[in-house]
C-alpha cells in the first residue's frame, strides 16, 4: 500500500507542462507554507529541465518569515511592474488569484493550492489541484515530491516542514492524515536545529511595546471573548503574534486583535475551534463591509479606513464583535477582493 496518494495521471498531466529552458515564476503571498510550496515546485520544474524563480507580493517582515528565508538560502525576488515580461511561464501555490489585488493578472499553467475555493471565483489554470482538507499546501507539495521519487535535501525538506508546522499550528488547528504522513516521511530528512533556529525567531524587540498596548486595551466579549484594538501598528504580523499569545489565556477560545495600517482596518482572528468557526463568524462580523473570511481557528478583515465614516475604529470593531448597531450605519461594500490571503501569516492571518 502506498504510502501517499498515487498521482499517477496527475502528476503526468503537471509535468507535460514542463519544458527545458523555460522560464517560470511561481507567485506566492510569502509565508511558510507558501515558500515551503514555492521551494518544492523550484525543484520539480528543475527536475524536468525548466528554470524556476519565486516572486513574491508582500513586504517579508516576521522575524520567522526571515529567519526562514535566510536559513534555508531561499531564493526571492521582489514583484516589480516589469518582472513578468521575463517569463514565459506562471504557477501559484498555496494562494489563489483573488486572494490578493497585488497579484499580476496572468494565465497561470500550475495552481495548487489548500484553501476552500470560492464558487464565485473558481480558480482558472491550465493544471489546477486544490484538494479538500489539507491543514497546509506543503503536504500536497510533499505528496507530488514522494510520487516523483524525490527525496528532498535538508533545506527543502526543513522549509515545507516548518510550512506544516506553521498552517497546522503544530496539528492543534484542523489537519488531515496526509499532514501527518507527510511531517513524518520530512521529518527523516530535515535538520532540526535549522528547524528550532527558524521557530525561536518569533518577534522584533519594537514589537514588545504593542504587547502593552493589548493588555491596557483589552476588552471582554461574552463570557469567553477578547478583543483589543492597539492603534497603529509598524506591520500587520505583529497582529498575528499578539492574537496567537492571547488565545493561550485559560478561559478564552476566542480572540480579536486589531490595529491600523497604511489605509486599512486589520483584524486577525482566532478561535479554539470547539465554540465557533471563527472563519464564518469574520465574514458575518466585517463582510459587509471589506475582506473577511478564514477557516475554523483562524481568519482575518481588512476594512479601509475611510470606510468608517469618521468613526473610532475600536468602536467600530466593538459594535461588530456585539452586535450594537452605529448610528448612522455604514454603506456595505460591494464586491472588495480580498488583498490578502486571509488565513495565511503572512503568514497565518
Amino acid at each position: 500500500m502506498a504510502f501517499f496518494r498515487v498521482l499517477g495521471e496527475k502528476l503526468a498531466a503537471l509535468t507535460s507542462l514542463i519544458h527545458p529552458g523555460e522560464r517560470w515564476l511561481i507567485l506566492i503571498s510569502a509565508d511558510p507554507d507558501a515558500l515551503g510550496c514555492a521551494m518544492a515546485l523550484r525543484k520539480i520544474i528543475a527536475r524536468h529541465g525548466g528554470q524556476a524563480d519565486i516572486g513574491h507580493t508582500n513586504e517579508i517582515s516576521r522575524p520567522d518569515n526571515l529567519a526562514m528565508v535566510r536559513t534555508l538560502r531561499i531564493p526571492l525576488i521582489r514583484l516589480a511592474p516589469d518582472t513578468i515580461a521575463r517569463y514565459q511561464r506562471f504557477a501559484m501555490v498555496d494562494s489563489q488569484p483573488h486572494h490578493s489585488t497585488d497579484f499580476p493578472p496572468v494565465d497561470l499553467d500550475i495552481l495548487l493550492d489548500h484553501h476552500p475555493v470560492d464558487p464565485a471565483r473558481p480558480p482558472r489554470a491550465r493544471y489546477v489541484e486544490i484538494p479538500t482538507g489539507y491543514g497546509a499546501c506543503s503536504s500536497l507539495l510533499t505528496e507530488y515530491l514522494y510520487n516523483l521519487g524525490v527525496k528532498p535535501g535538508k533545506l527543502l525538506a526543513t522549509a515545507l516542514l516548518y510550512g506544516i508546522k506553521t498552517d497546522t499550528g503544530s496539528f492543534e488547528r484542523a489537519f488531515s492524515d496526509v499532514d501527518v504522513k507527510a511531517f513524518s516521511w520530512l521529518s527523516k530528512f530535515s535538520d532540526k536545529l535549522l528547524l528550532r533556529r527558524i521557530v525561536h525567531a518569533e518577534f522584533h524587540r519594537s514589537w514588545l511595546a504593542y504587547f502593552s498596548r493589548a493588555f491596557e486595551r483589552m476588552r471582554p466579549v461574552g463570557k469567553d471573548g477578547l478583543h483589543a484594538y492597539v492603534g497603529p501598528v509598524e506591520n500587520p504580523d505583529v497582529l498575528v503574534v499578539l492574537a496567537d499569545f492571547f488565545l493561550r489565556v485559560h478561559g478564552l477560545s476566542w480572540i480579536a486583535i486589531a490595529g491600523a495600517y497604511a489605509s486599512r482596518l486589520v483584524v486577525v482572528m482566532r478561535s479554539d475551534g470547539l465554540r465557533r468557526d471563527i472563519g464564518a463568524k469574520a465574514r458575518t462580523w466585517f463582510g459587509d463591509y471589506g475582506c473577511a473570511g478564514g477557516h475554523m481557528m483562524a481568519a482575518r478583515a481588512e476594512i479601509e479606513l475611510d470606510r468608517l465614516a469618521g468613526f473610532d475604529p475600536e468602536a467600530f470593531l466593538w459594535s461588530r464583535l456585539t452586535g450594537r448597531p452605529l448610528e448612522p450605519d455604514l454603506p456595505p461594500a460591494e464586491g472588495q477582493a480580498c488583498p490578502v490571503n486571509p488565513a495565511h501569516r503572512p503568514g497565518k492571518p
